[in-house]
């Protein structure tokens, strides 16, 4: 069991939002770079981050963040936020992430997220799939649309995809808990990929709870920031892990 870190970004400060809503966002004092190093003297080796602009500006936006977490930091960086075109892509790429989260893409130009899978490969580029009434949200999570996660993911099997993280938008922020049904079963339907639970972390029964039905990797957020996961929680779950 994997635990990521995430760290949401807007105007280059670690926000969270709840339900993805934008109106809706609590603004964090702790500066992103030392939370990363603090997550990798945990143990942690993957971080998850989020440029919230990016997401909504369809351009990544906080490039110079990237680069100063990836150059002062050994941490494994899953990045996303606004990867709509090879440019863009690319760009993430470069400034420092391993792997490039790609959500609104992969449904409206399908062809392309294929091209990036043989591209770049697999370990690198991840299906961000973020599911609200059962339906993929694109776009920051401000559109529907209208296109189920199992459609996504049988059509790109046989291009390799082989990550997705997904997220159940309803439970994201709200502290009550993953959909632990939904993620069983998509990971008992797709044996050959690994998805990671990202919504709804509470505490670090959830985290046992996860690693008990079989989950490869959790994502924790809002948990961490209000102290309902801390730093030494996580410190003591990777050194027994």
């Amino acid at each position: 069991m994997e635990i990521i870190p995430a760290i949401d970004l807007i105007d280059g400060r670690c926000v969270r939002l709840t339900q993805g809503d934008y109106n809706d966002k609590k603004v964090y004092e702790q500066d992103s770079l030392d939370m990363a190093k603090s997550y990798a003297d945990c143990g942690v080796r993957r971080l998850h981050v989020v440029d919230l602009d990016g997401a909504k500006a369809k351009a990544p936006c906080n490039l110079a963040v990237l680069e100063k977490l990836a150059s002062h930091t050994n941490l494994d960086i899953e990045w996303g936020g606004g990867i709509k075109t090879s440019e863009s892509i690319k760009d993430v790429l470069n400034a420092g992430a391993n792997r490039a989260i790609c959500g609104s893409v992969a449904v409206d130009n399908r062809d392309l997220f294929k091209e990036w899978l043989q591209m770049y490969g697999t370990d690198h580029v991840i299906l961000g799939a973020d599911i609200r009434d059962g339906m993929v949200a694109t776009h920051g999570w401000l559109k529907n649309s209208g296109v189920a996660i199992e459609e996504l993911i049988e059509d790109f099997l046989p291009a390799g995809l082989s990550q997705v993280i997904c997220t159940d938008i309803s439970k994201d922020g709200m502290l009550q808990g993953p959909n632990f049904e939904l993620y069983v079963a998509l990971q008992n339907k797709y044996n050959g990929v690994n998805f990671t639970l990202s919504g709804g972390i509470s505490c670090m029964d959830d985290v046992a709870k996860a690693k008990e039905l079989g989950l490869h990797s959790v994502i924790i957020g809002k948990a961490i920031y209000e102290g309902r996961i801390t730093l030494n929680n996580i410190k003591e779950w990777l050194q027994n892990e």
